[in-house]
């Protein structure tokens, strides 16, 4: 197998996705030449939640299956680099880097086709749409995209990194999230007079400042969560005391007994806390995105694979986890599995940009090395 053929195999591919970005739901050209190129490589697959495709390749041991999983959508952003394979598609962008993604699991592919060997053992390639809004990670496994799988693993591009590192990561590496909708109701009145009503912003106010003291004085200190309030509407006029007020926020954790405990005490703050005022507090929790947690056993190969193929010297091991959120969380919420980052930065080349910006790209060498890194993990999970 020649590695040059294959890196600029994946150049062409991954520029052809960058070049046809499609928004959550809508990827329908990128399905359909996910198929071609599954298609050309005599692979069987089928369609999943609308616009995802799972295939899957025989391998010699047919008793162990693993996944790779690349998701397929991209954002709603303008593409603003001067490059060929800008954007066609106005306002909208692989910024996230989900072109990558999608690229490196064909690429897994690619490279046992042209090697015309077999795997060690099965391969299932997970191409999933609707990372960036709806999450169409659930909707893939209860479609059964894990059935019979014993690991899966993920990666995504990381431009805080040089190309040839590799970030990993123990335990929790995204958090979950939760939507916070707050209703505080009050009764309007003249602003001249306000003993005469029950000042609903005043004590929306209070609440904001009440939920914030969770973390600060009731969360130990040691672990991580974060409570923010982003939208605040209500009021009809600068001389009325308003009489209803809504809040609507986002809950972010890493363990799940902290978000259970900061979700009981979110409610006990906006139930009790407006009785003081004489109003009263209303509150909806939605459950969004679970807790990514890194299986260690799969962190183990993931490392073993990067001292293989670089060595020690290539490894990040991150810190601290990342309070933002990532849907392959639920790939590897019942099932073996760690996902892992892969270093695009240049500066050599002034590829720097942060992701989710028009003028985001990618050190193309990293393509290679995000396939070679997934071809080493599915025979080190033997």
């Amino acid at each position: 197998m020649n590695k040059e053929i294959l890196k600029n195999w994946l150049i062409q591919v991954r520029r052809d996705f960058h070049k046809h970005p499609e928004l959550s739901t809508k990827e329908f050209r990128t399905h359909n030449k996910i198929c071609e190129y599954l298609d050309e490589m005599n692979i069987t697959h089928r369609t999943s939640f609308n616009t995802g495709v799972i295939a899957d390749i025989e391998g010699e041991n047919k008793n162990i299956t693993i996944a790779l999983r690349g998701d397929i959508d991209a954002l709603p952003i303008l593409d603003i680099k001067d490059v060929e394979y800008a954007s066609k598609n106005i306002g909208v962008c692989h910024a996230c880097g989900h072109d990558v993604h999608t690229t490196v699991v064909l690429g897994v592919a690619k490279y046992f086709y042209d090697a015309k060997i077999k795997p060690p053992v099965n391969i299932r390639l997970l191409f999933q749409p609707a990372e960036e809004t709806v999450g169409g990670a659930k909707s893939m496994i209860s479609d059964g995209a894990l059935k019979g799988v014993n690991a899966v693993y993920g990666l995504h591009v990381d431009e805080t990194l040089d190309t040839g590192q590799i970030g990993i990561r123990y335990g929790a590496m995204y958090a979950s999230s939760d939507i916070l909708k707050i209703k505080i109701i009050g009764e309007s009145c003249h602003g001249a007079y306000p003993n005469r009503g029950i000042d609903a912003l005043l004590i929306a106010s209070h609440v904001i400042v009440a939920l914030q003291s969770i973390v600060s004085r009731n969360l130990d200190a040691r672990e991580s969560g974060v409570i923010t309030i982003g939208i605040i509407n209500g009021g009809t006029a600068g001389n009325i005391i308003s009489n209803e007020i809504e809040l609507e926020g986002t809950l972010r954790t890493l363990n799940p007994e902290v978000r259970a405990y900061m979700k009981k005490r979110i409610e006990e703050i906006v139930n009790t806390l407006p009785l003081a005022f004489g109003g009263k507090g209303e509150i909806i929790i939605e459950p969004d995105y679970t807790a990514l947690i890194n299986h260690d056993e799969s962190v183990d190969i993931i490392k073993k694979s990067i001292i293989e193929l670089f060595g020690e010297e290539y490894i990040y091991e991150k810190k601290l986890a990342d309070m933002g959120v990532e849907d392959f969380a639920y790939f590897i919420e019942n099932t073996s599995g760690a996902f892992f980052t892969l270093g695009t930065k240049n500066k050599k080349k002034n590829i720097i940009t942060q992701a989710h910006n028009g003028n985001f790209d990618i050190d193309e060498d990293a393509l290679l090395t995000g396939v070679m890194m997934q071809v080493l993990n599915i025979y080190n999970s033997i």
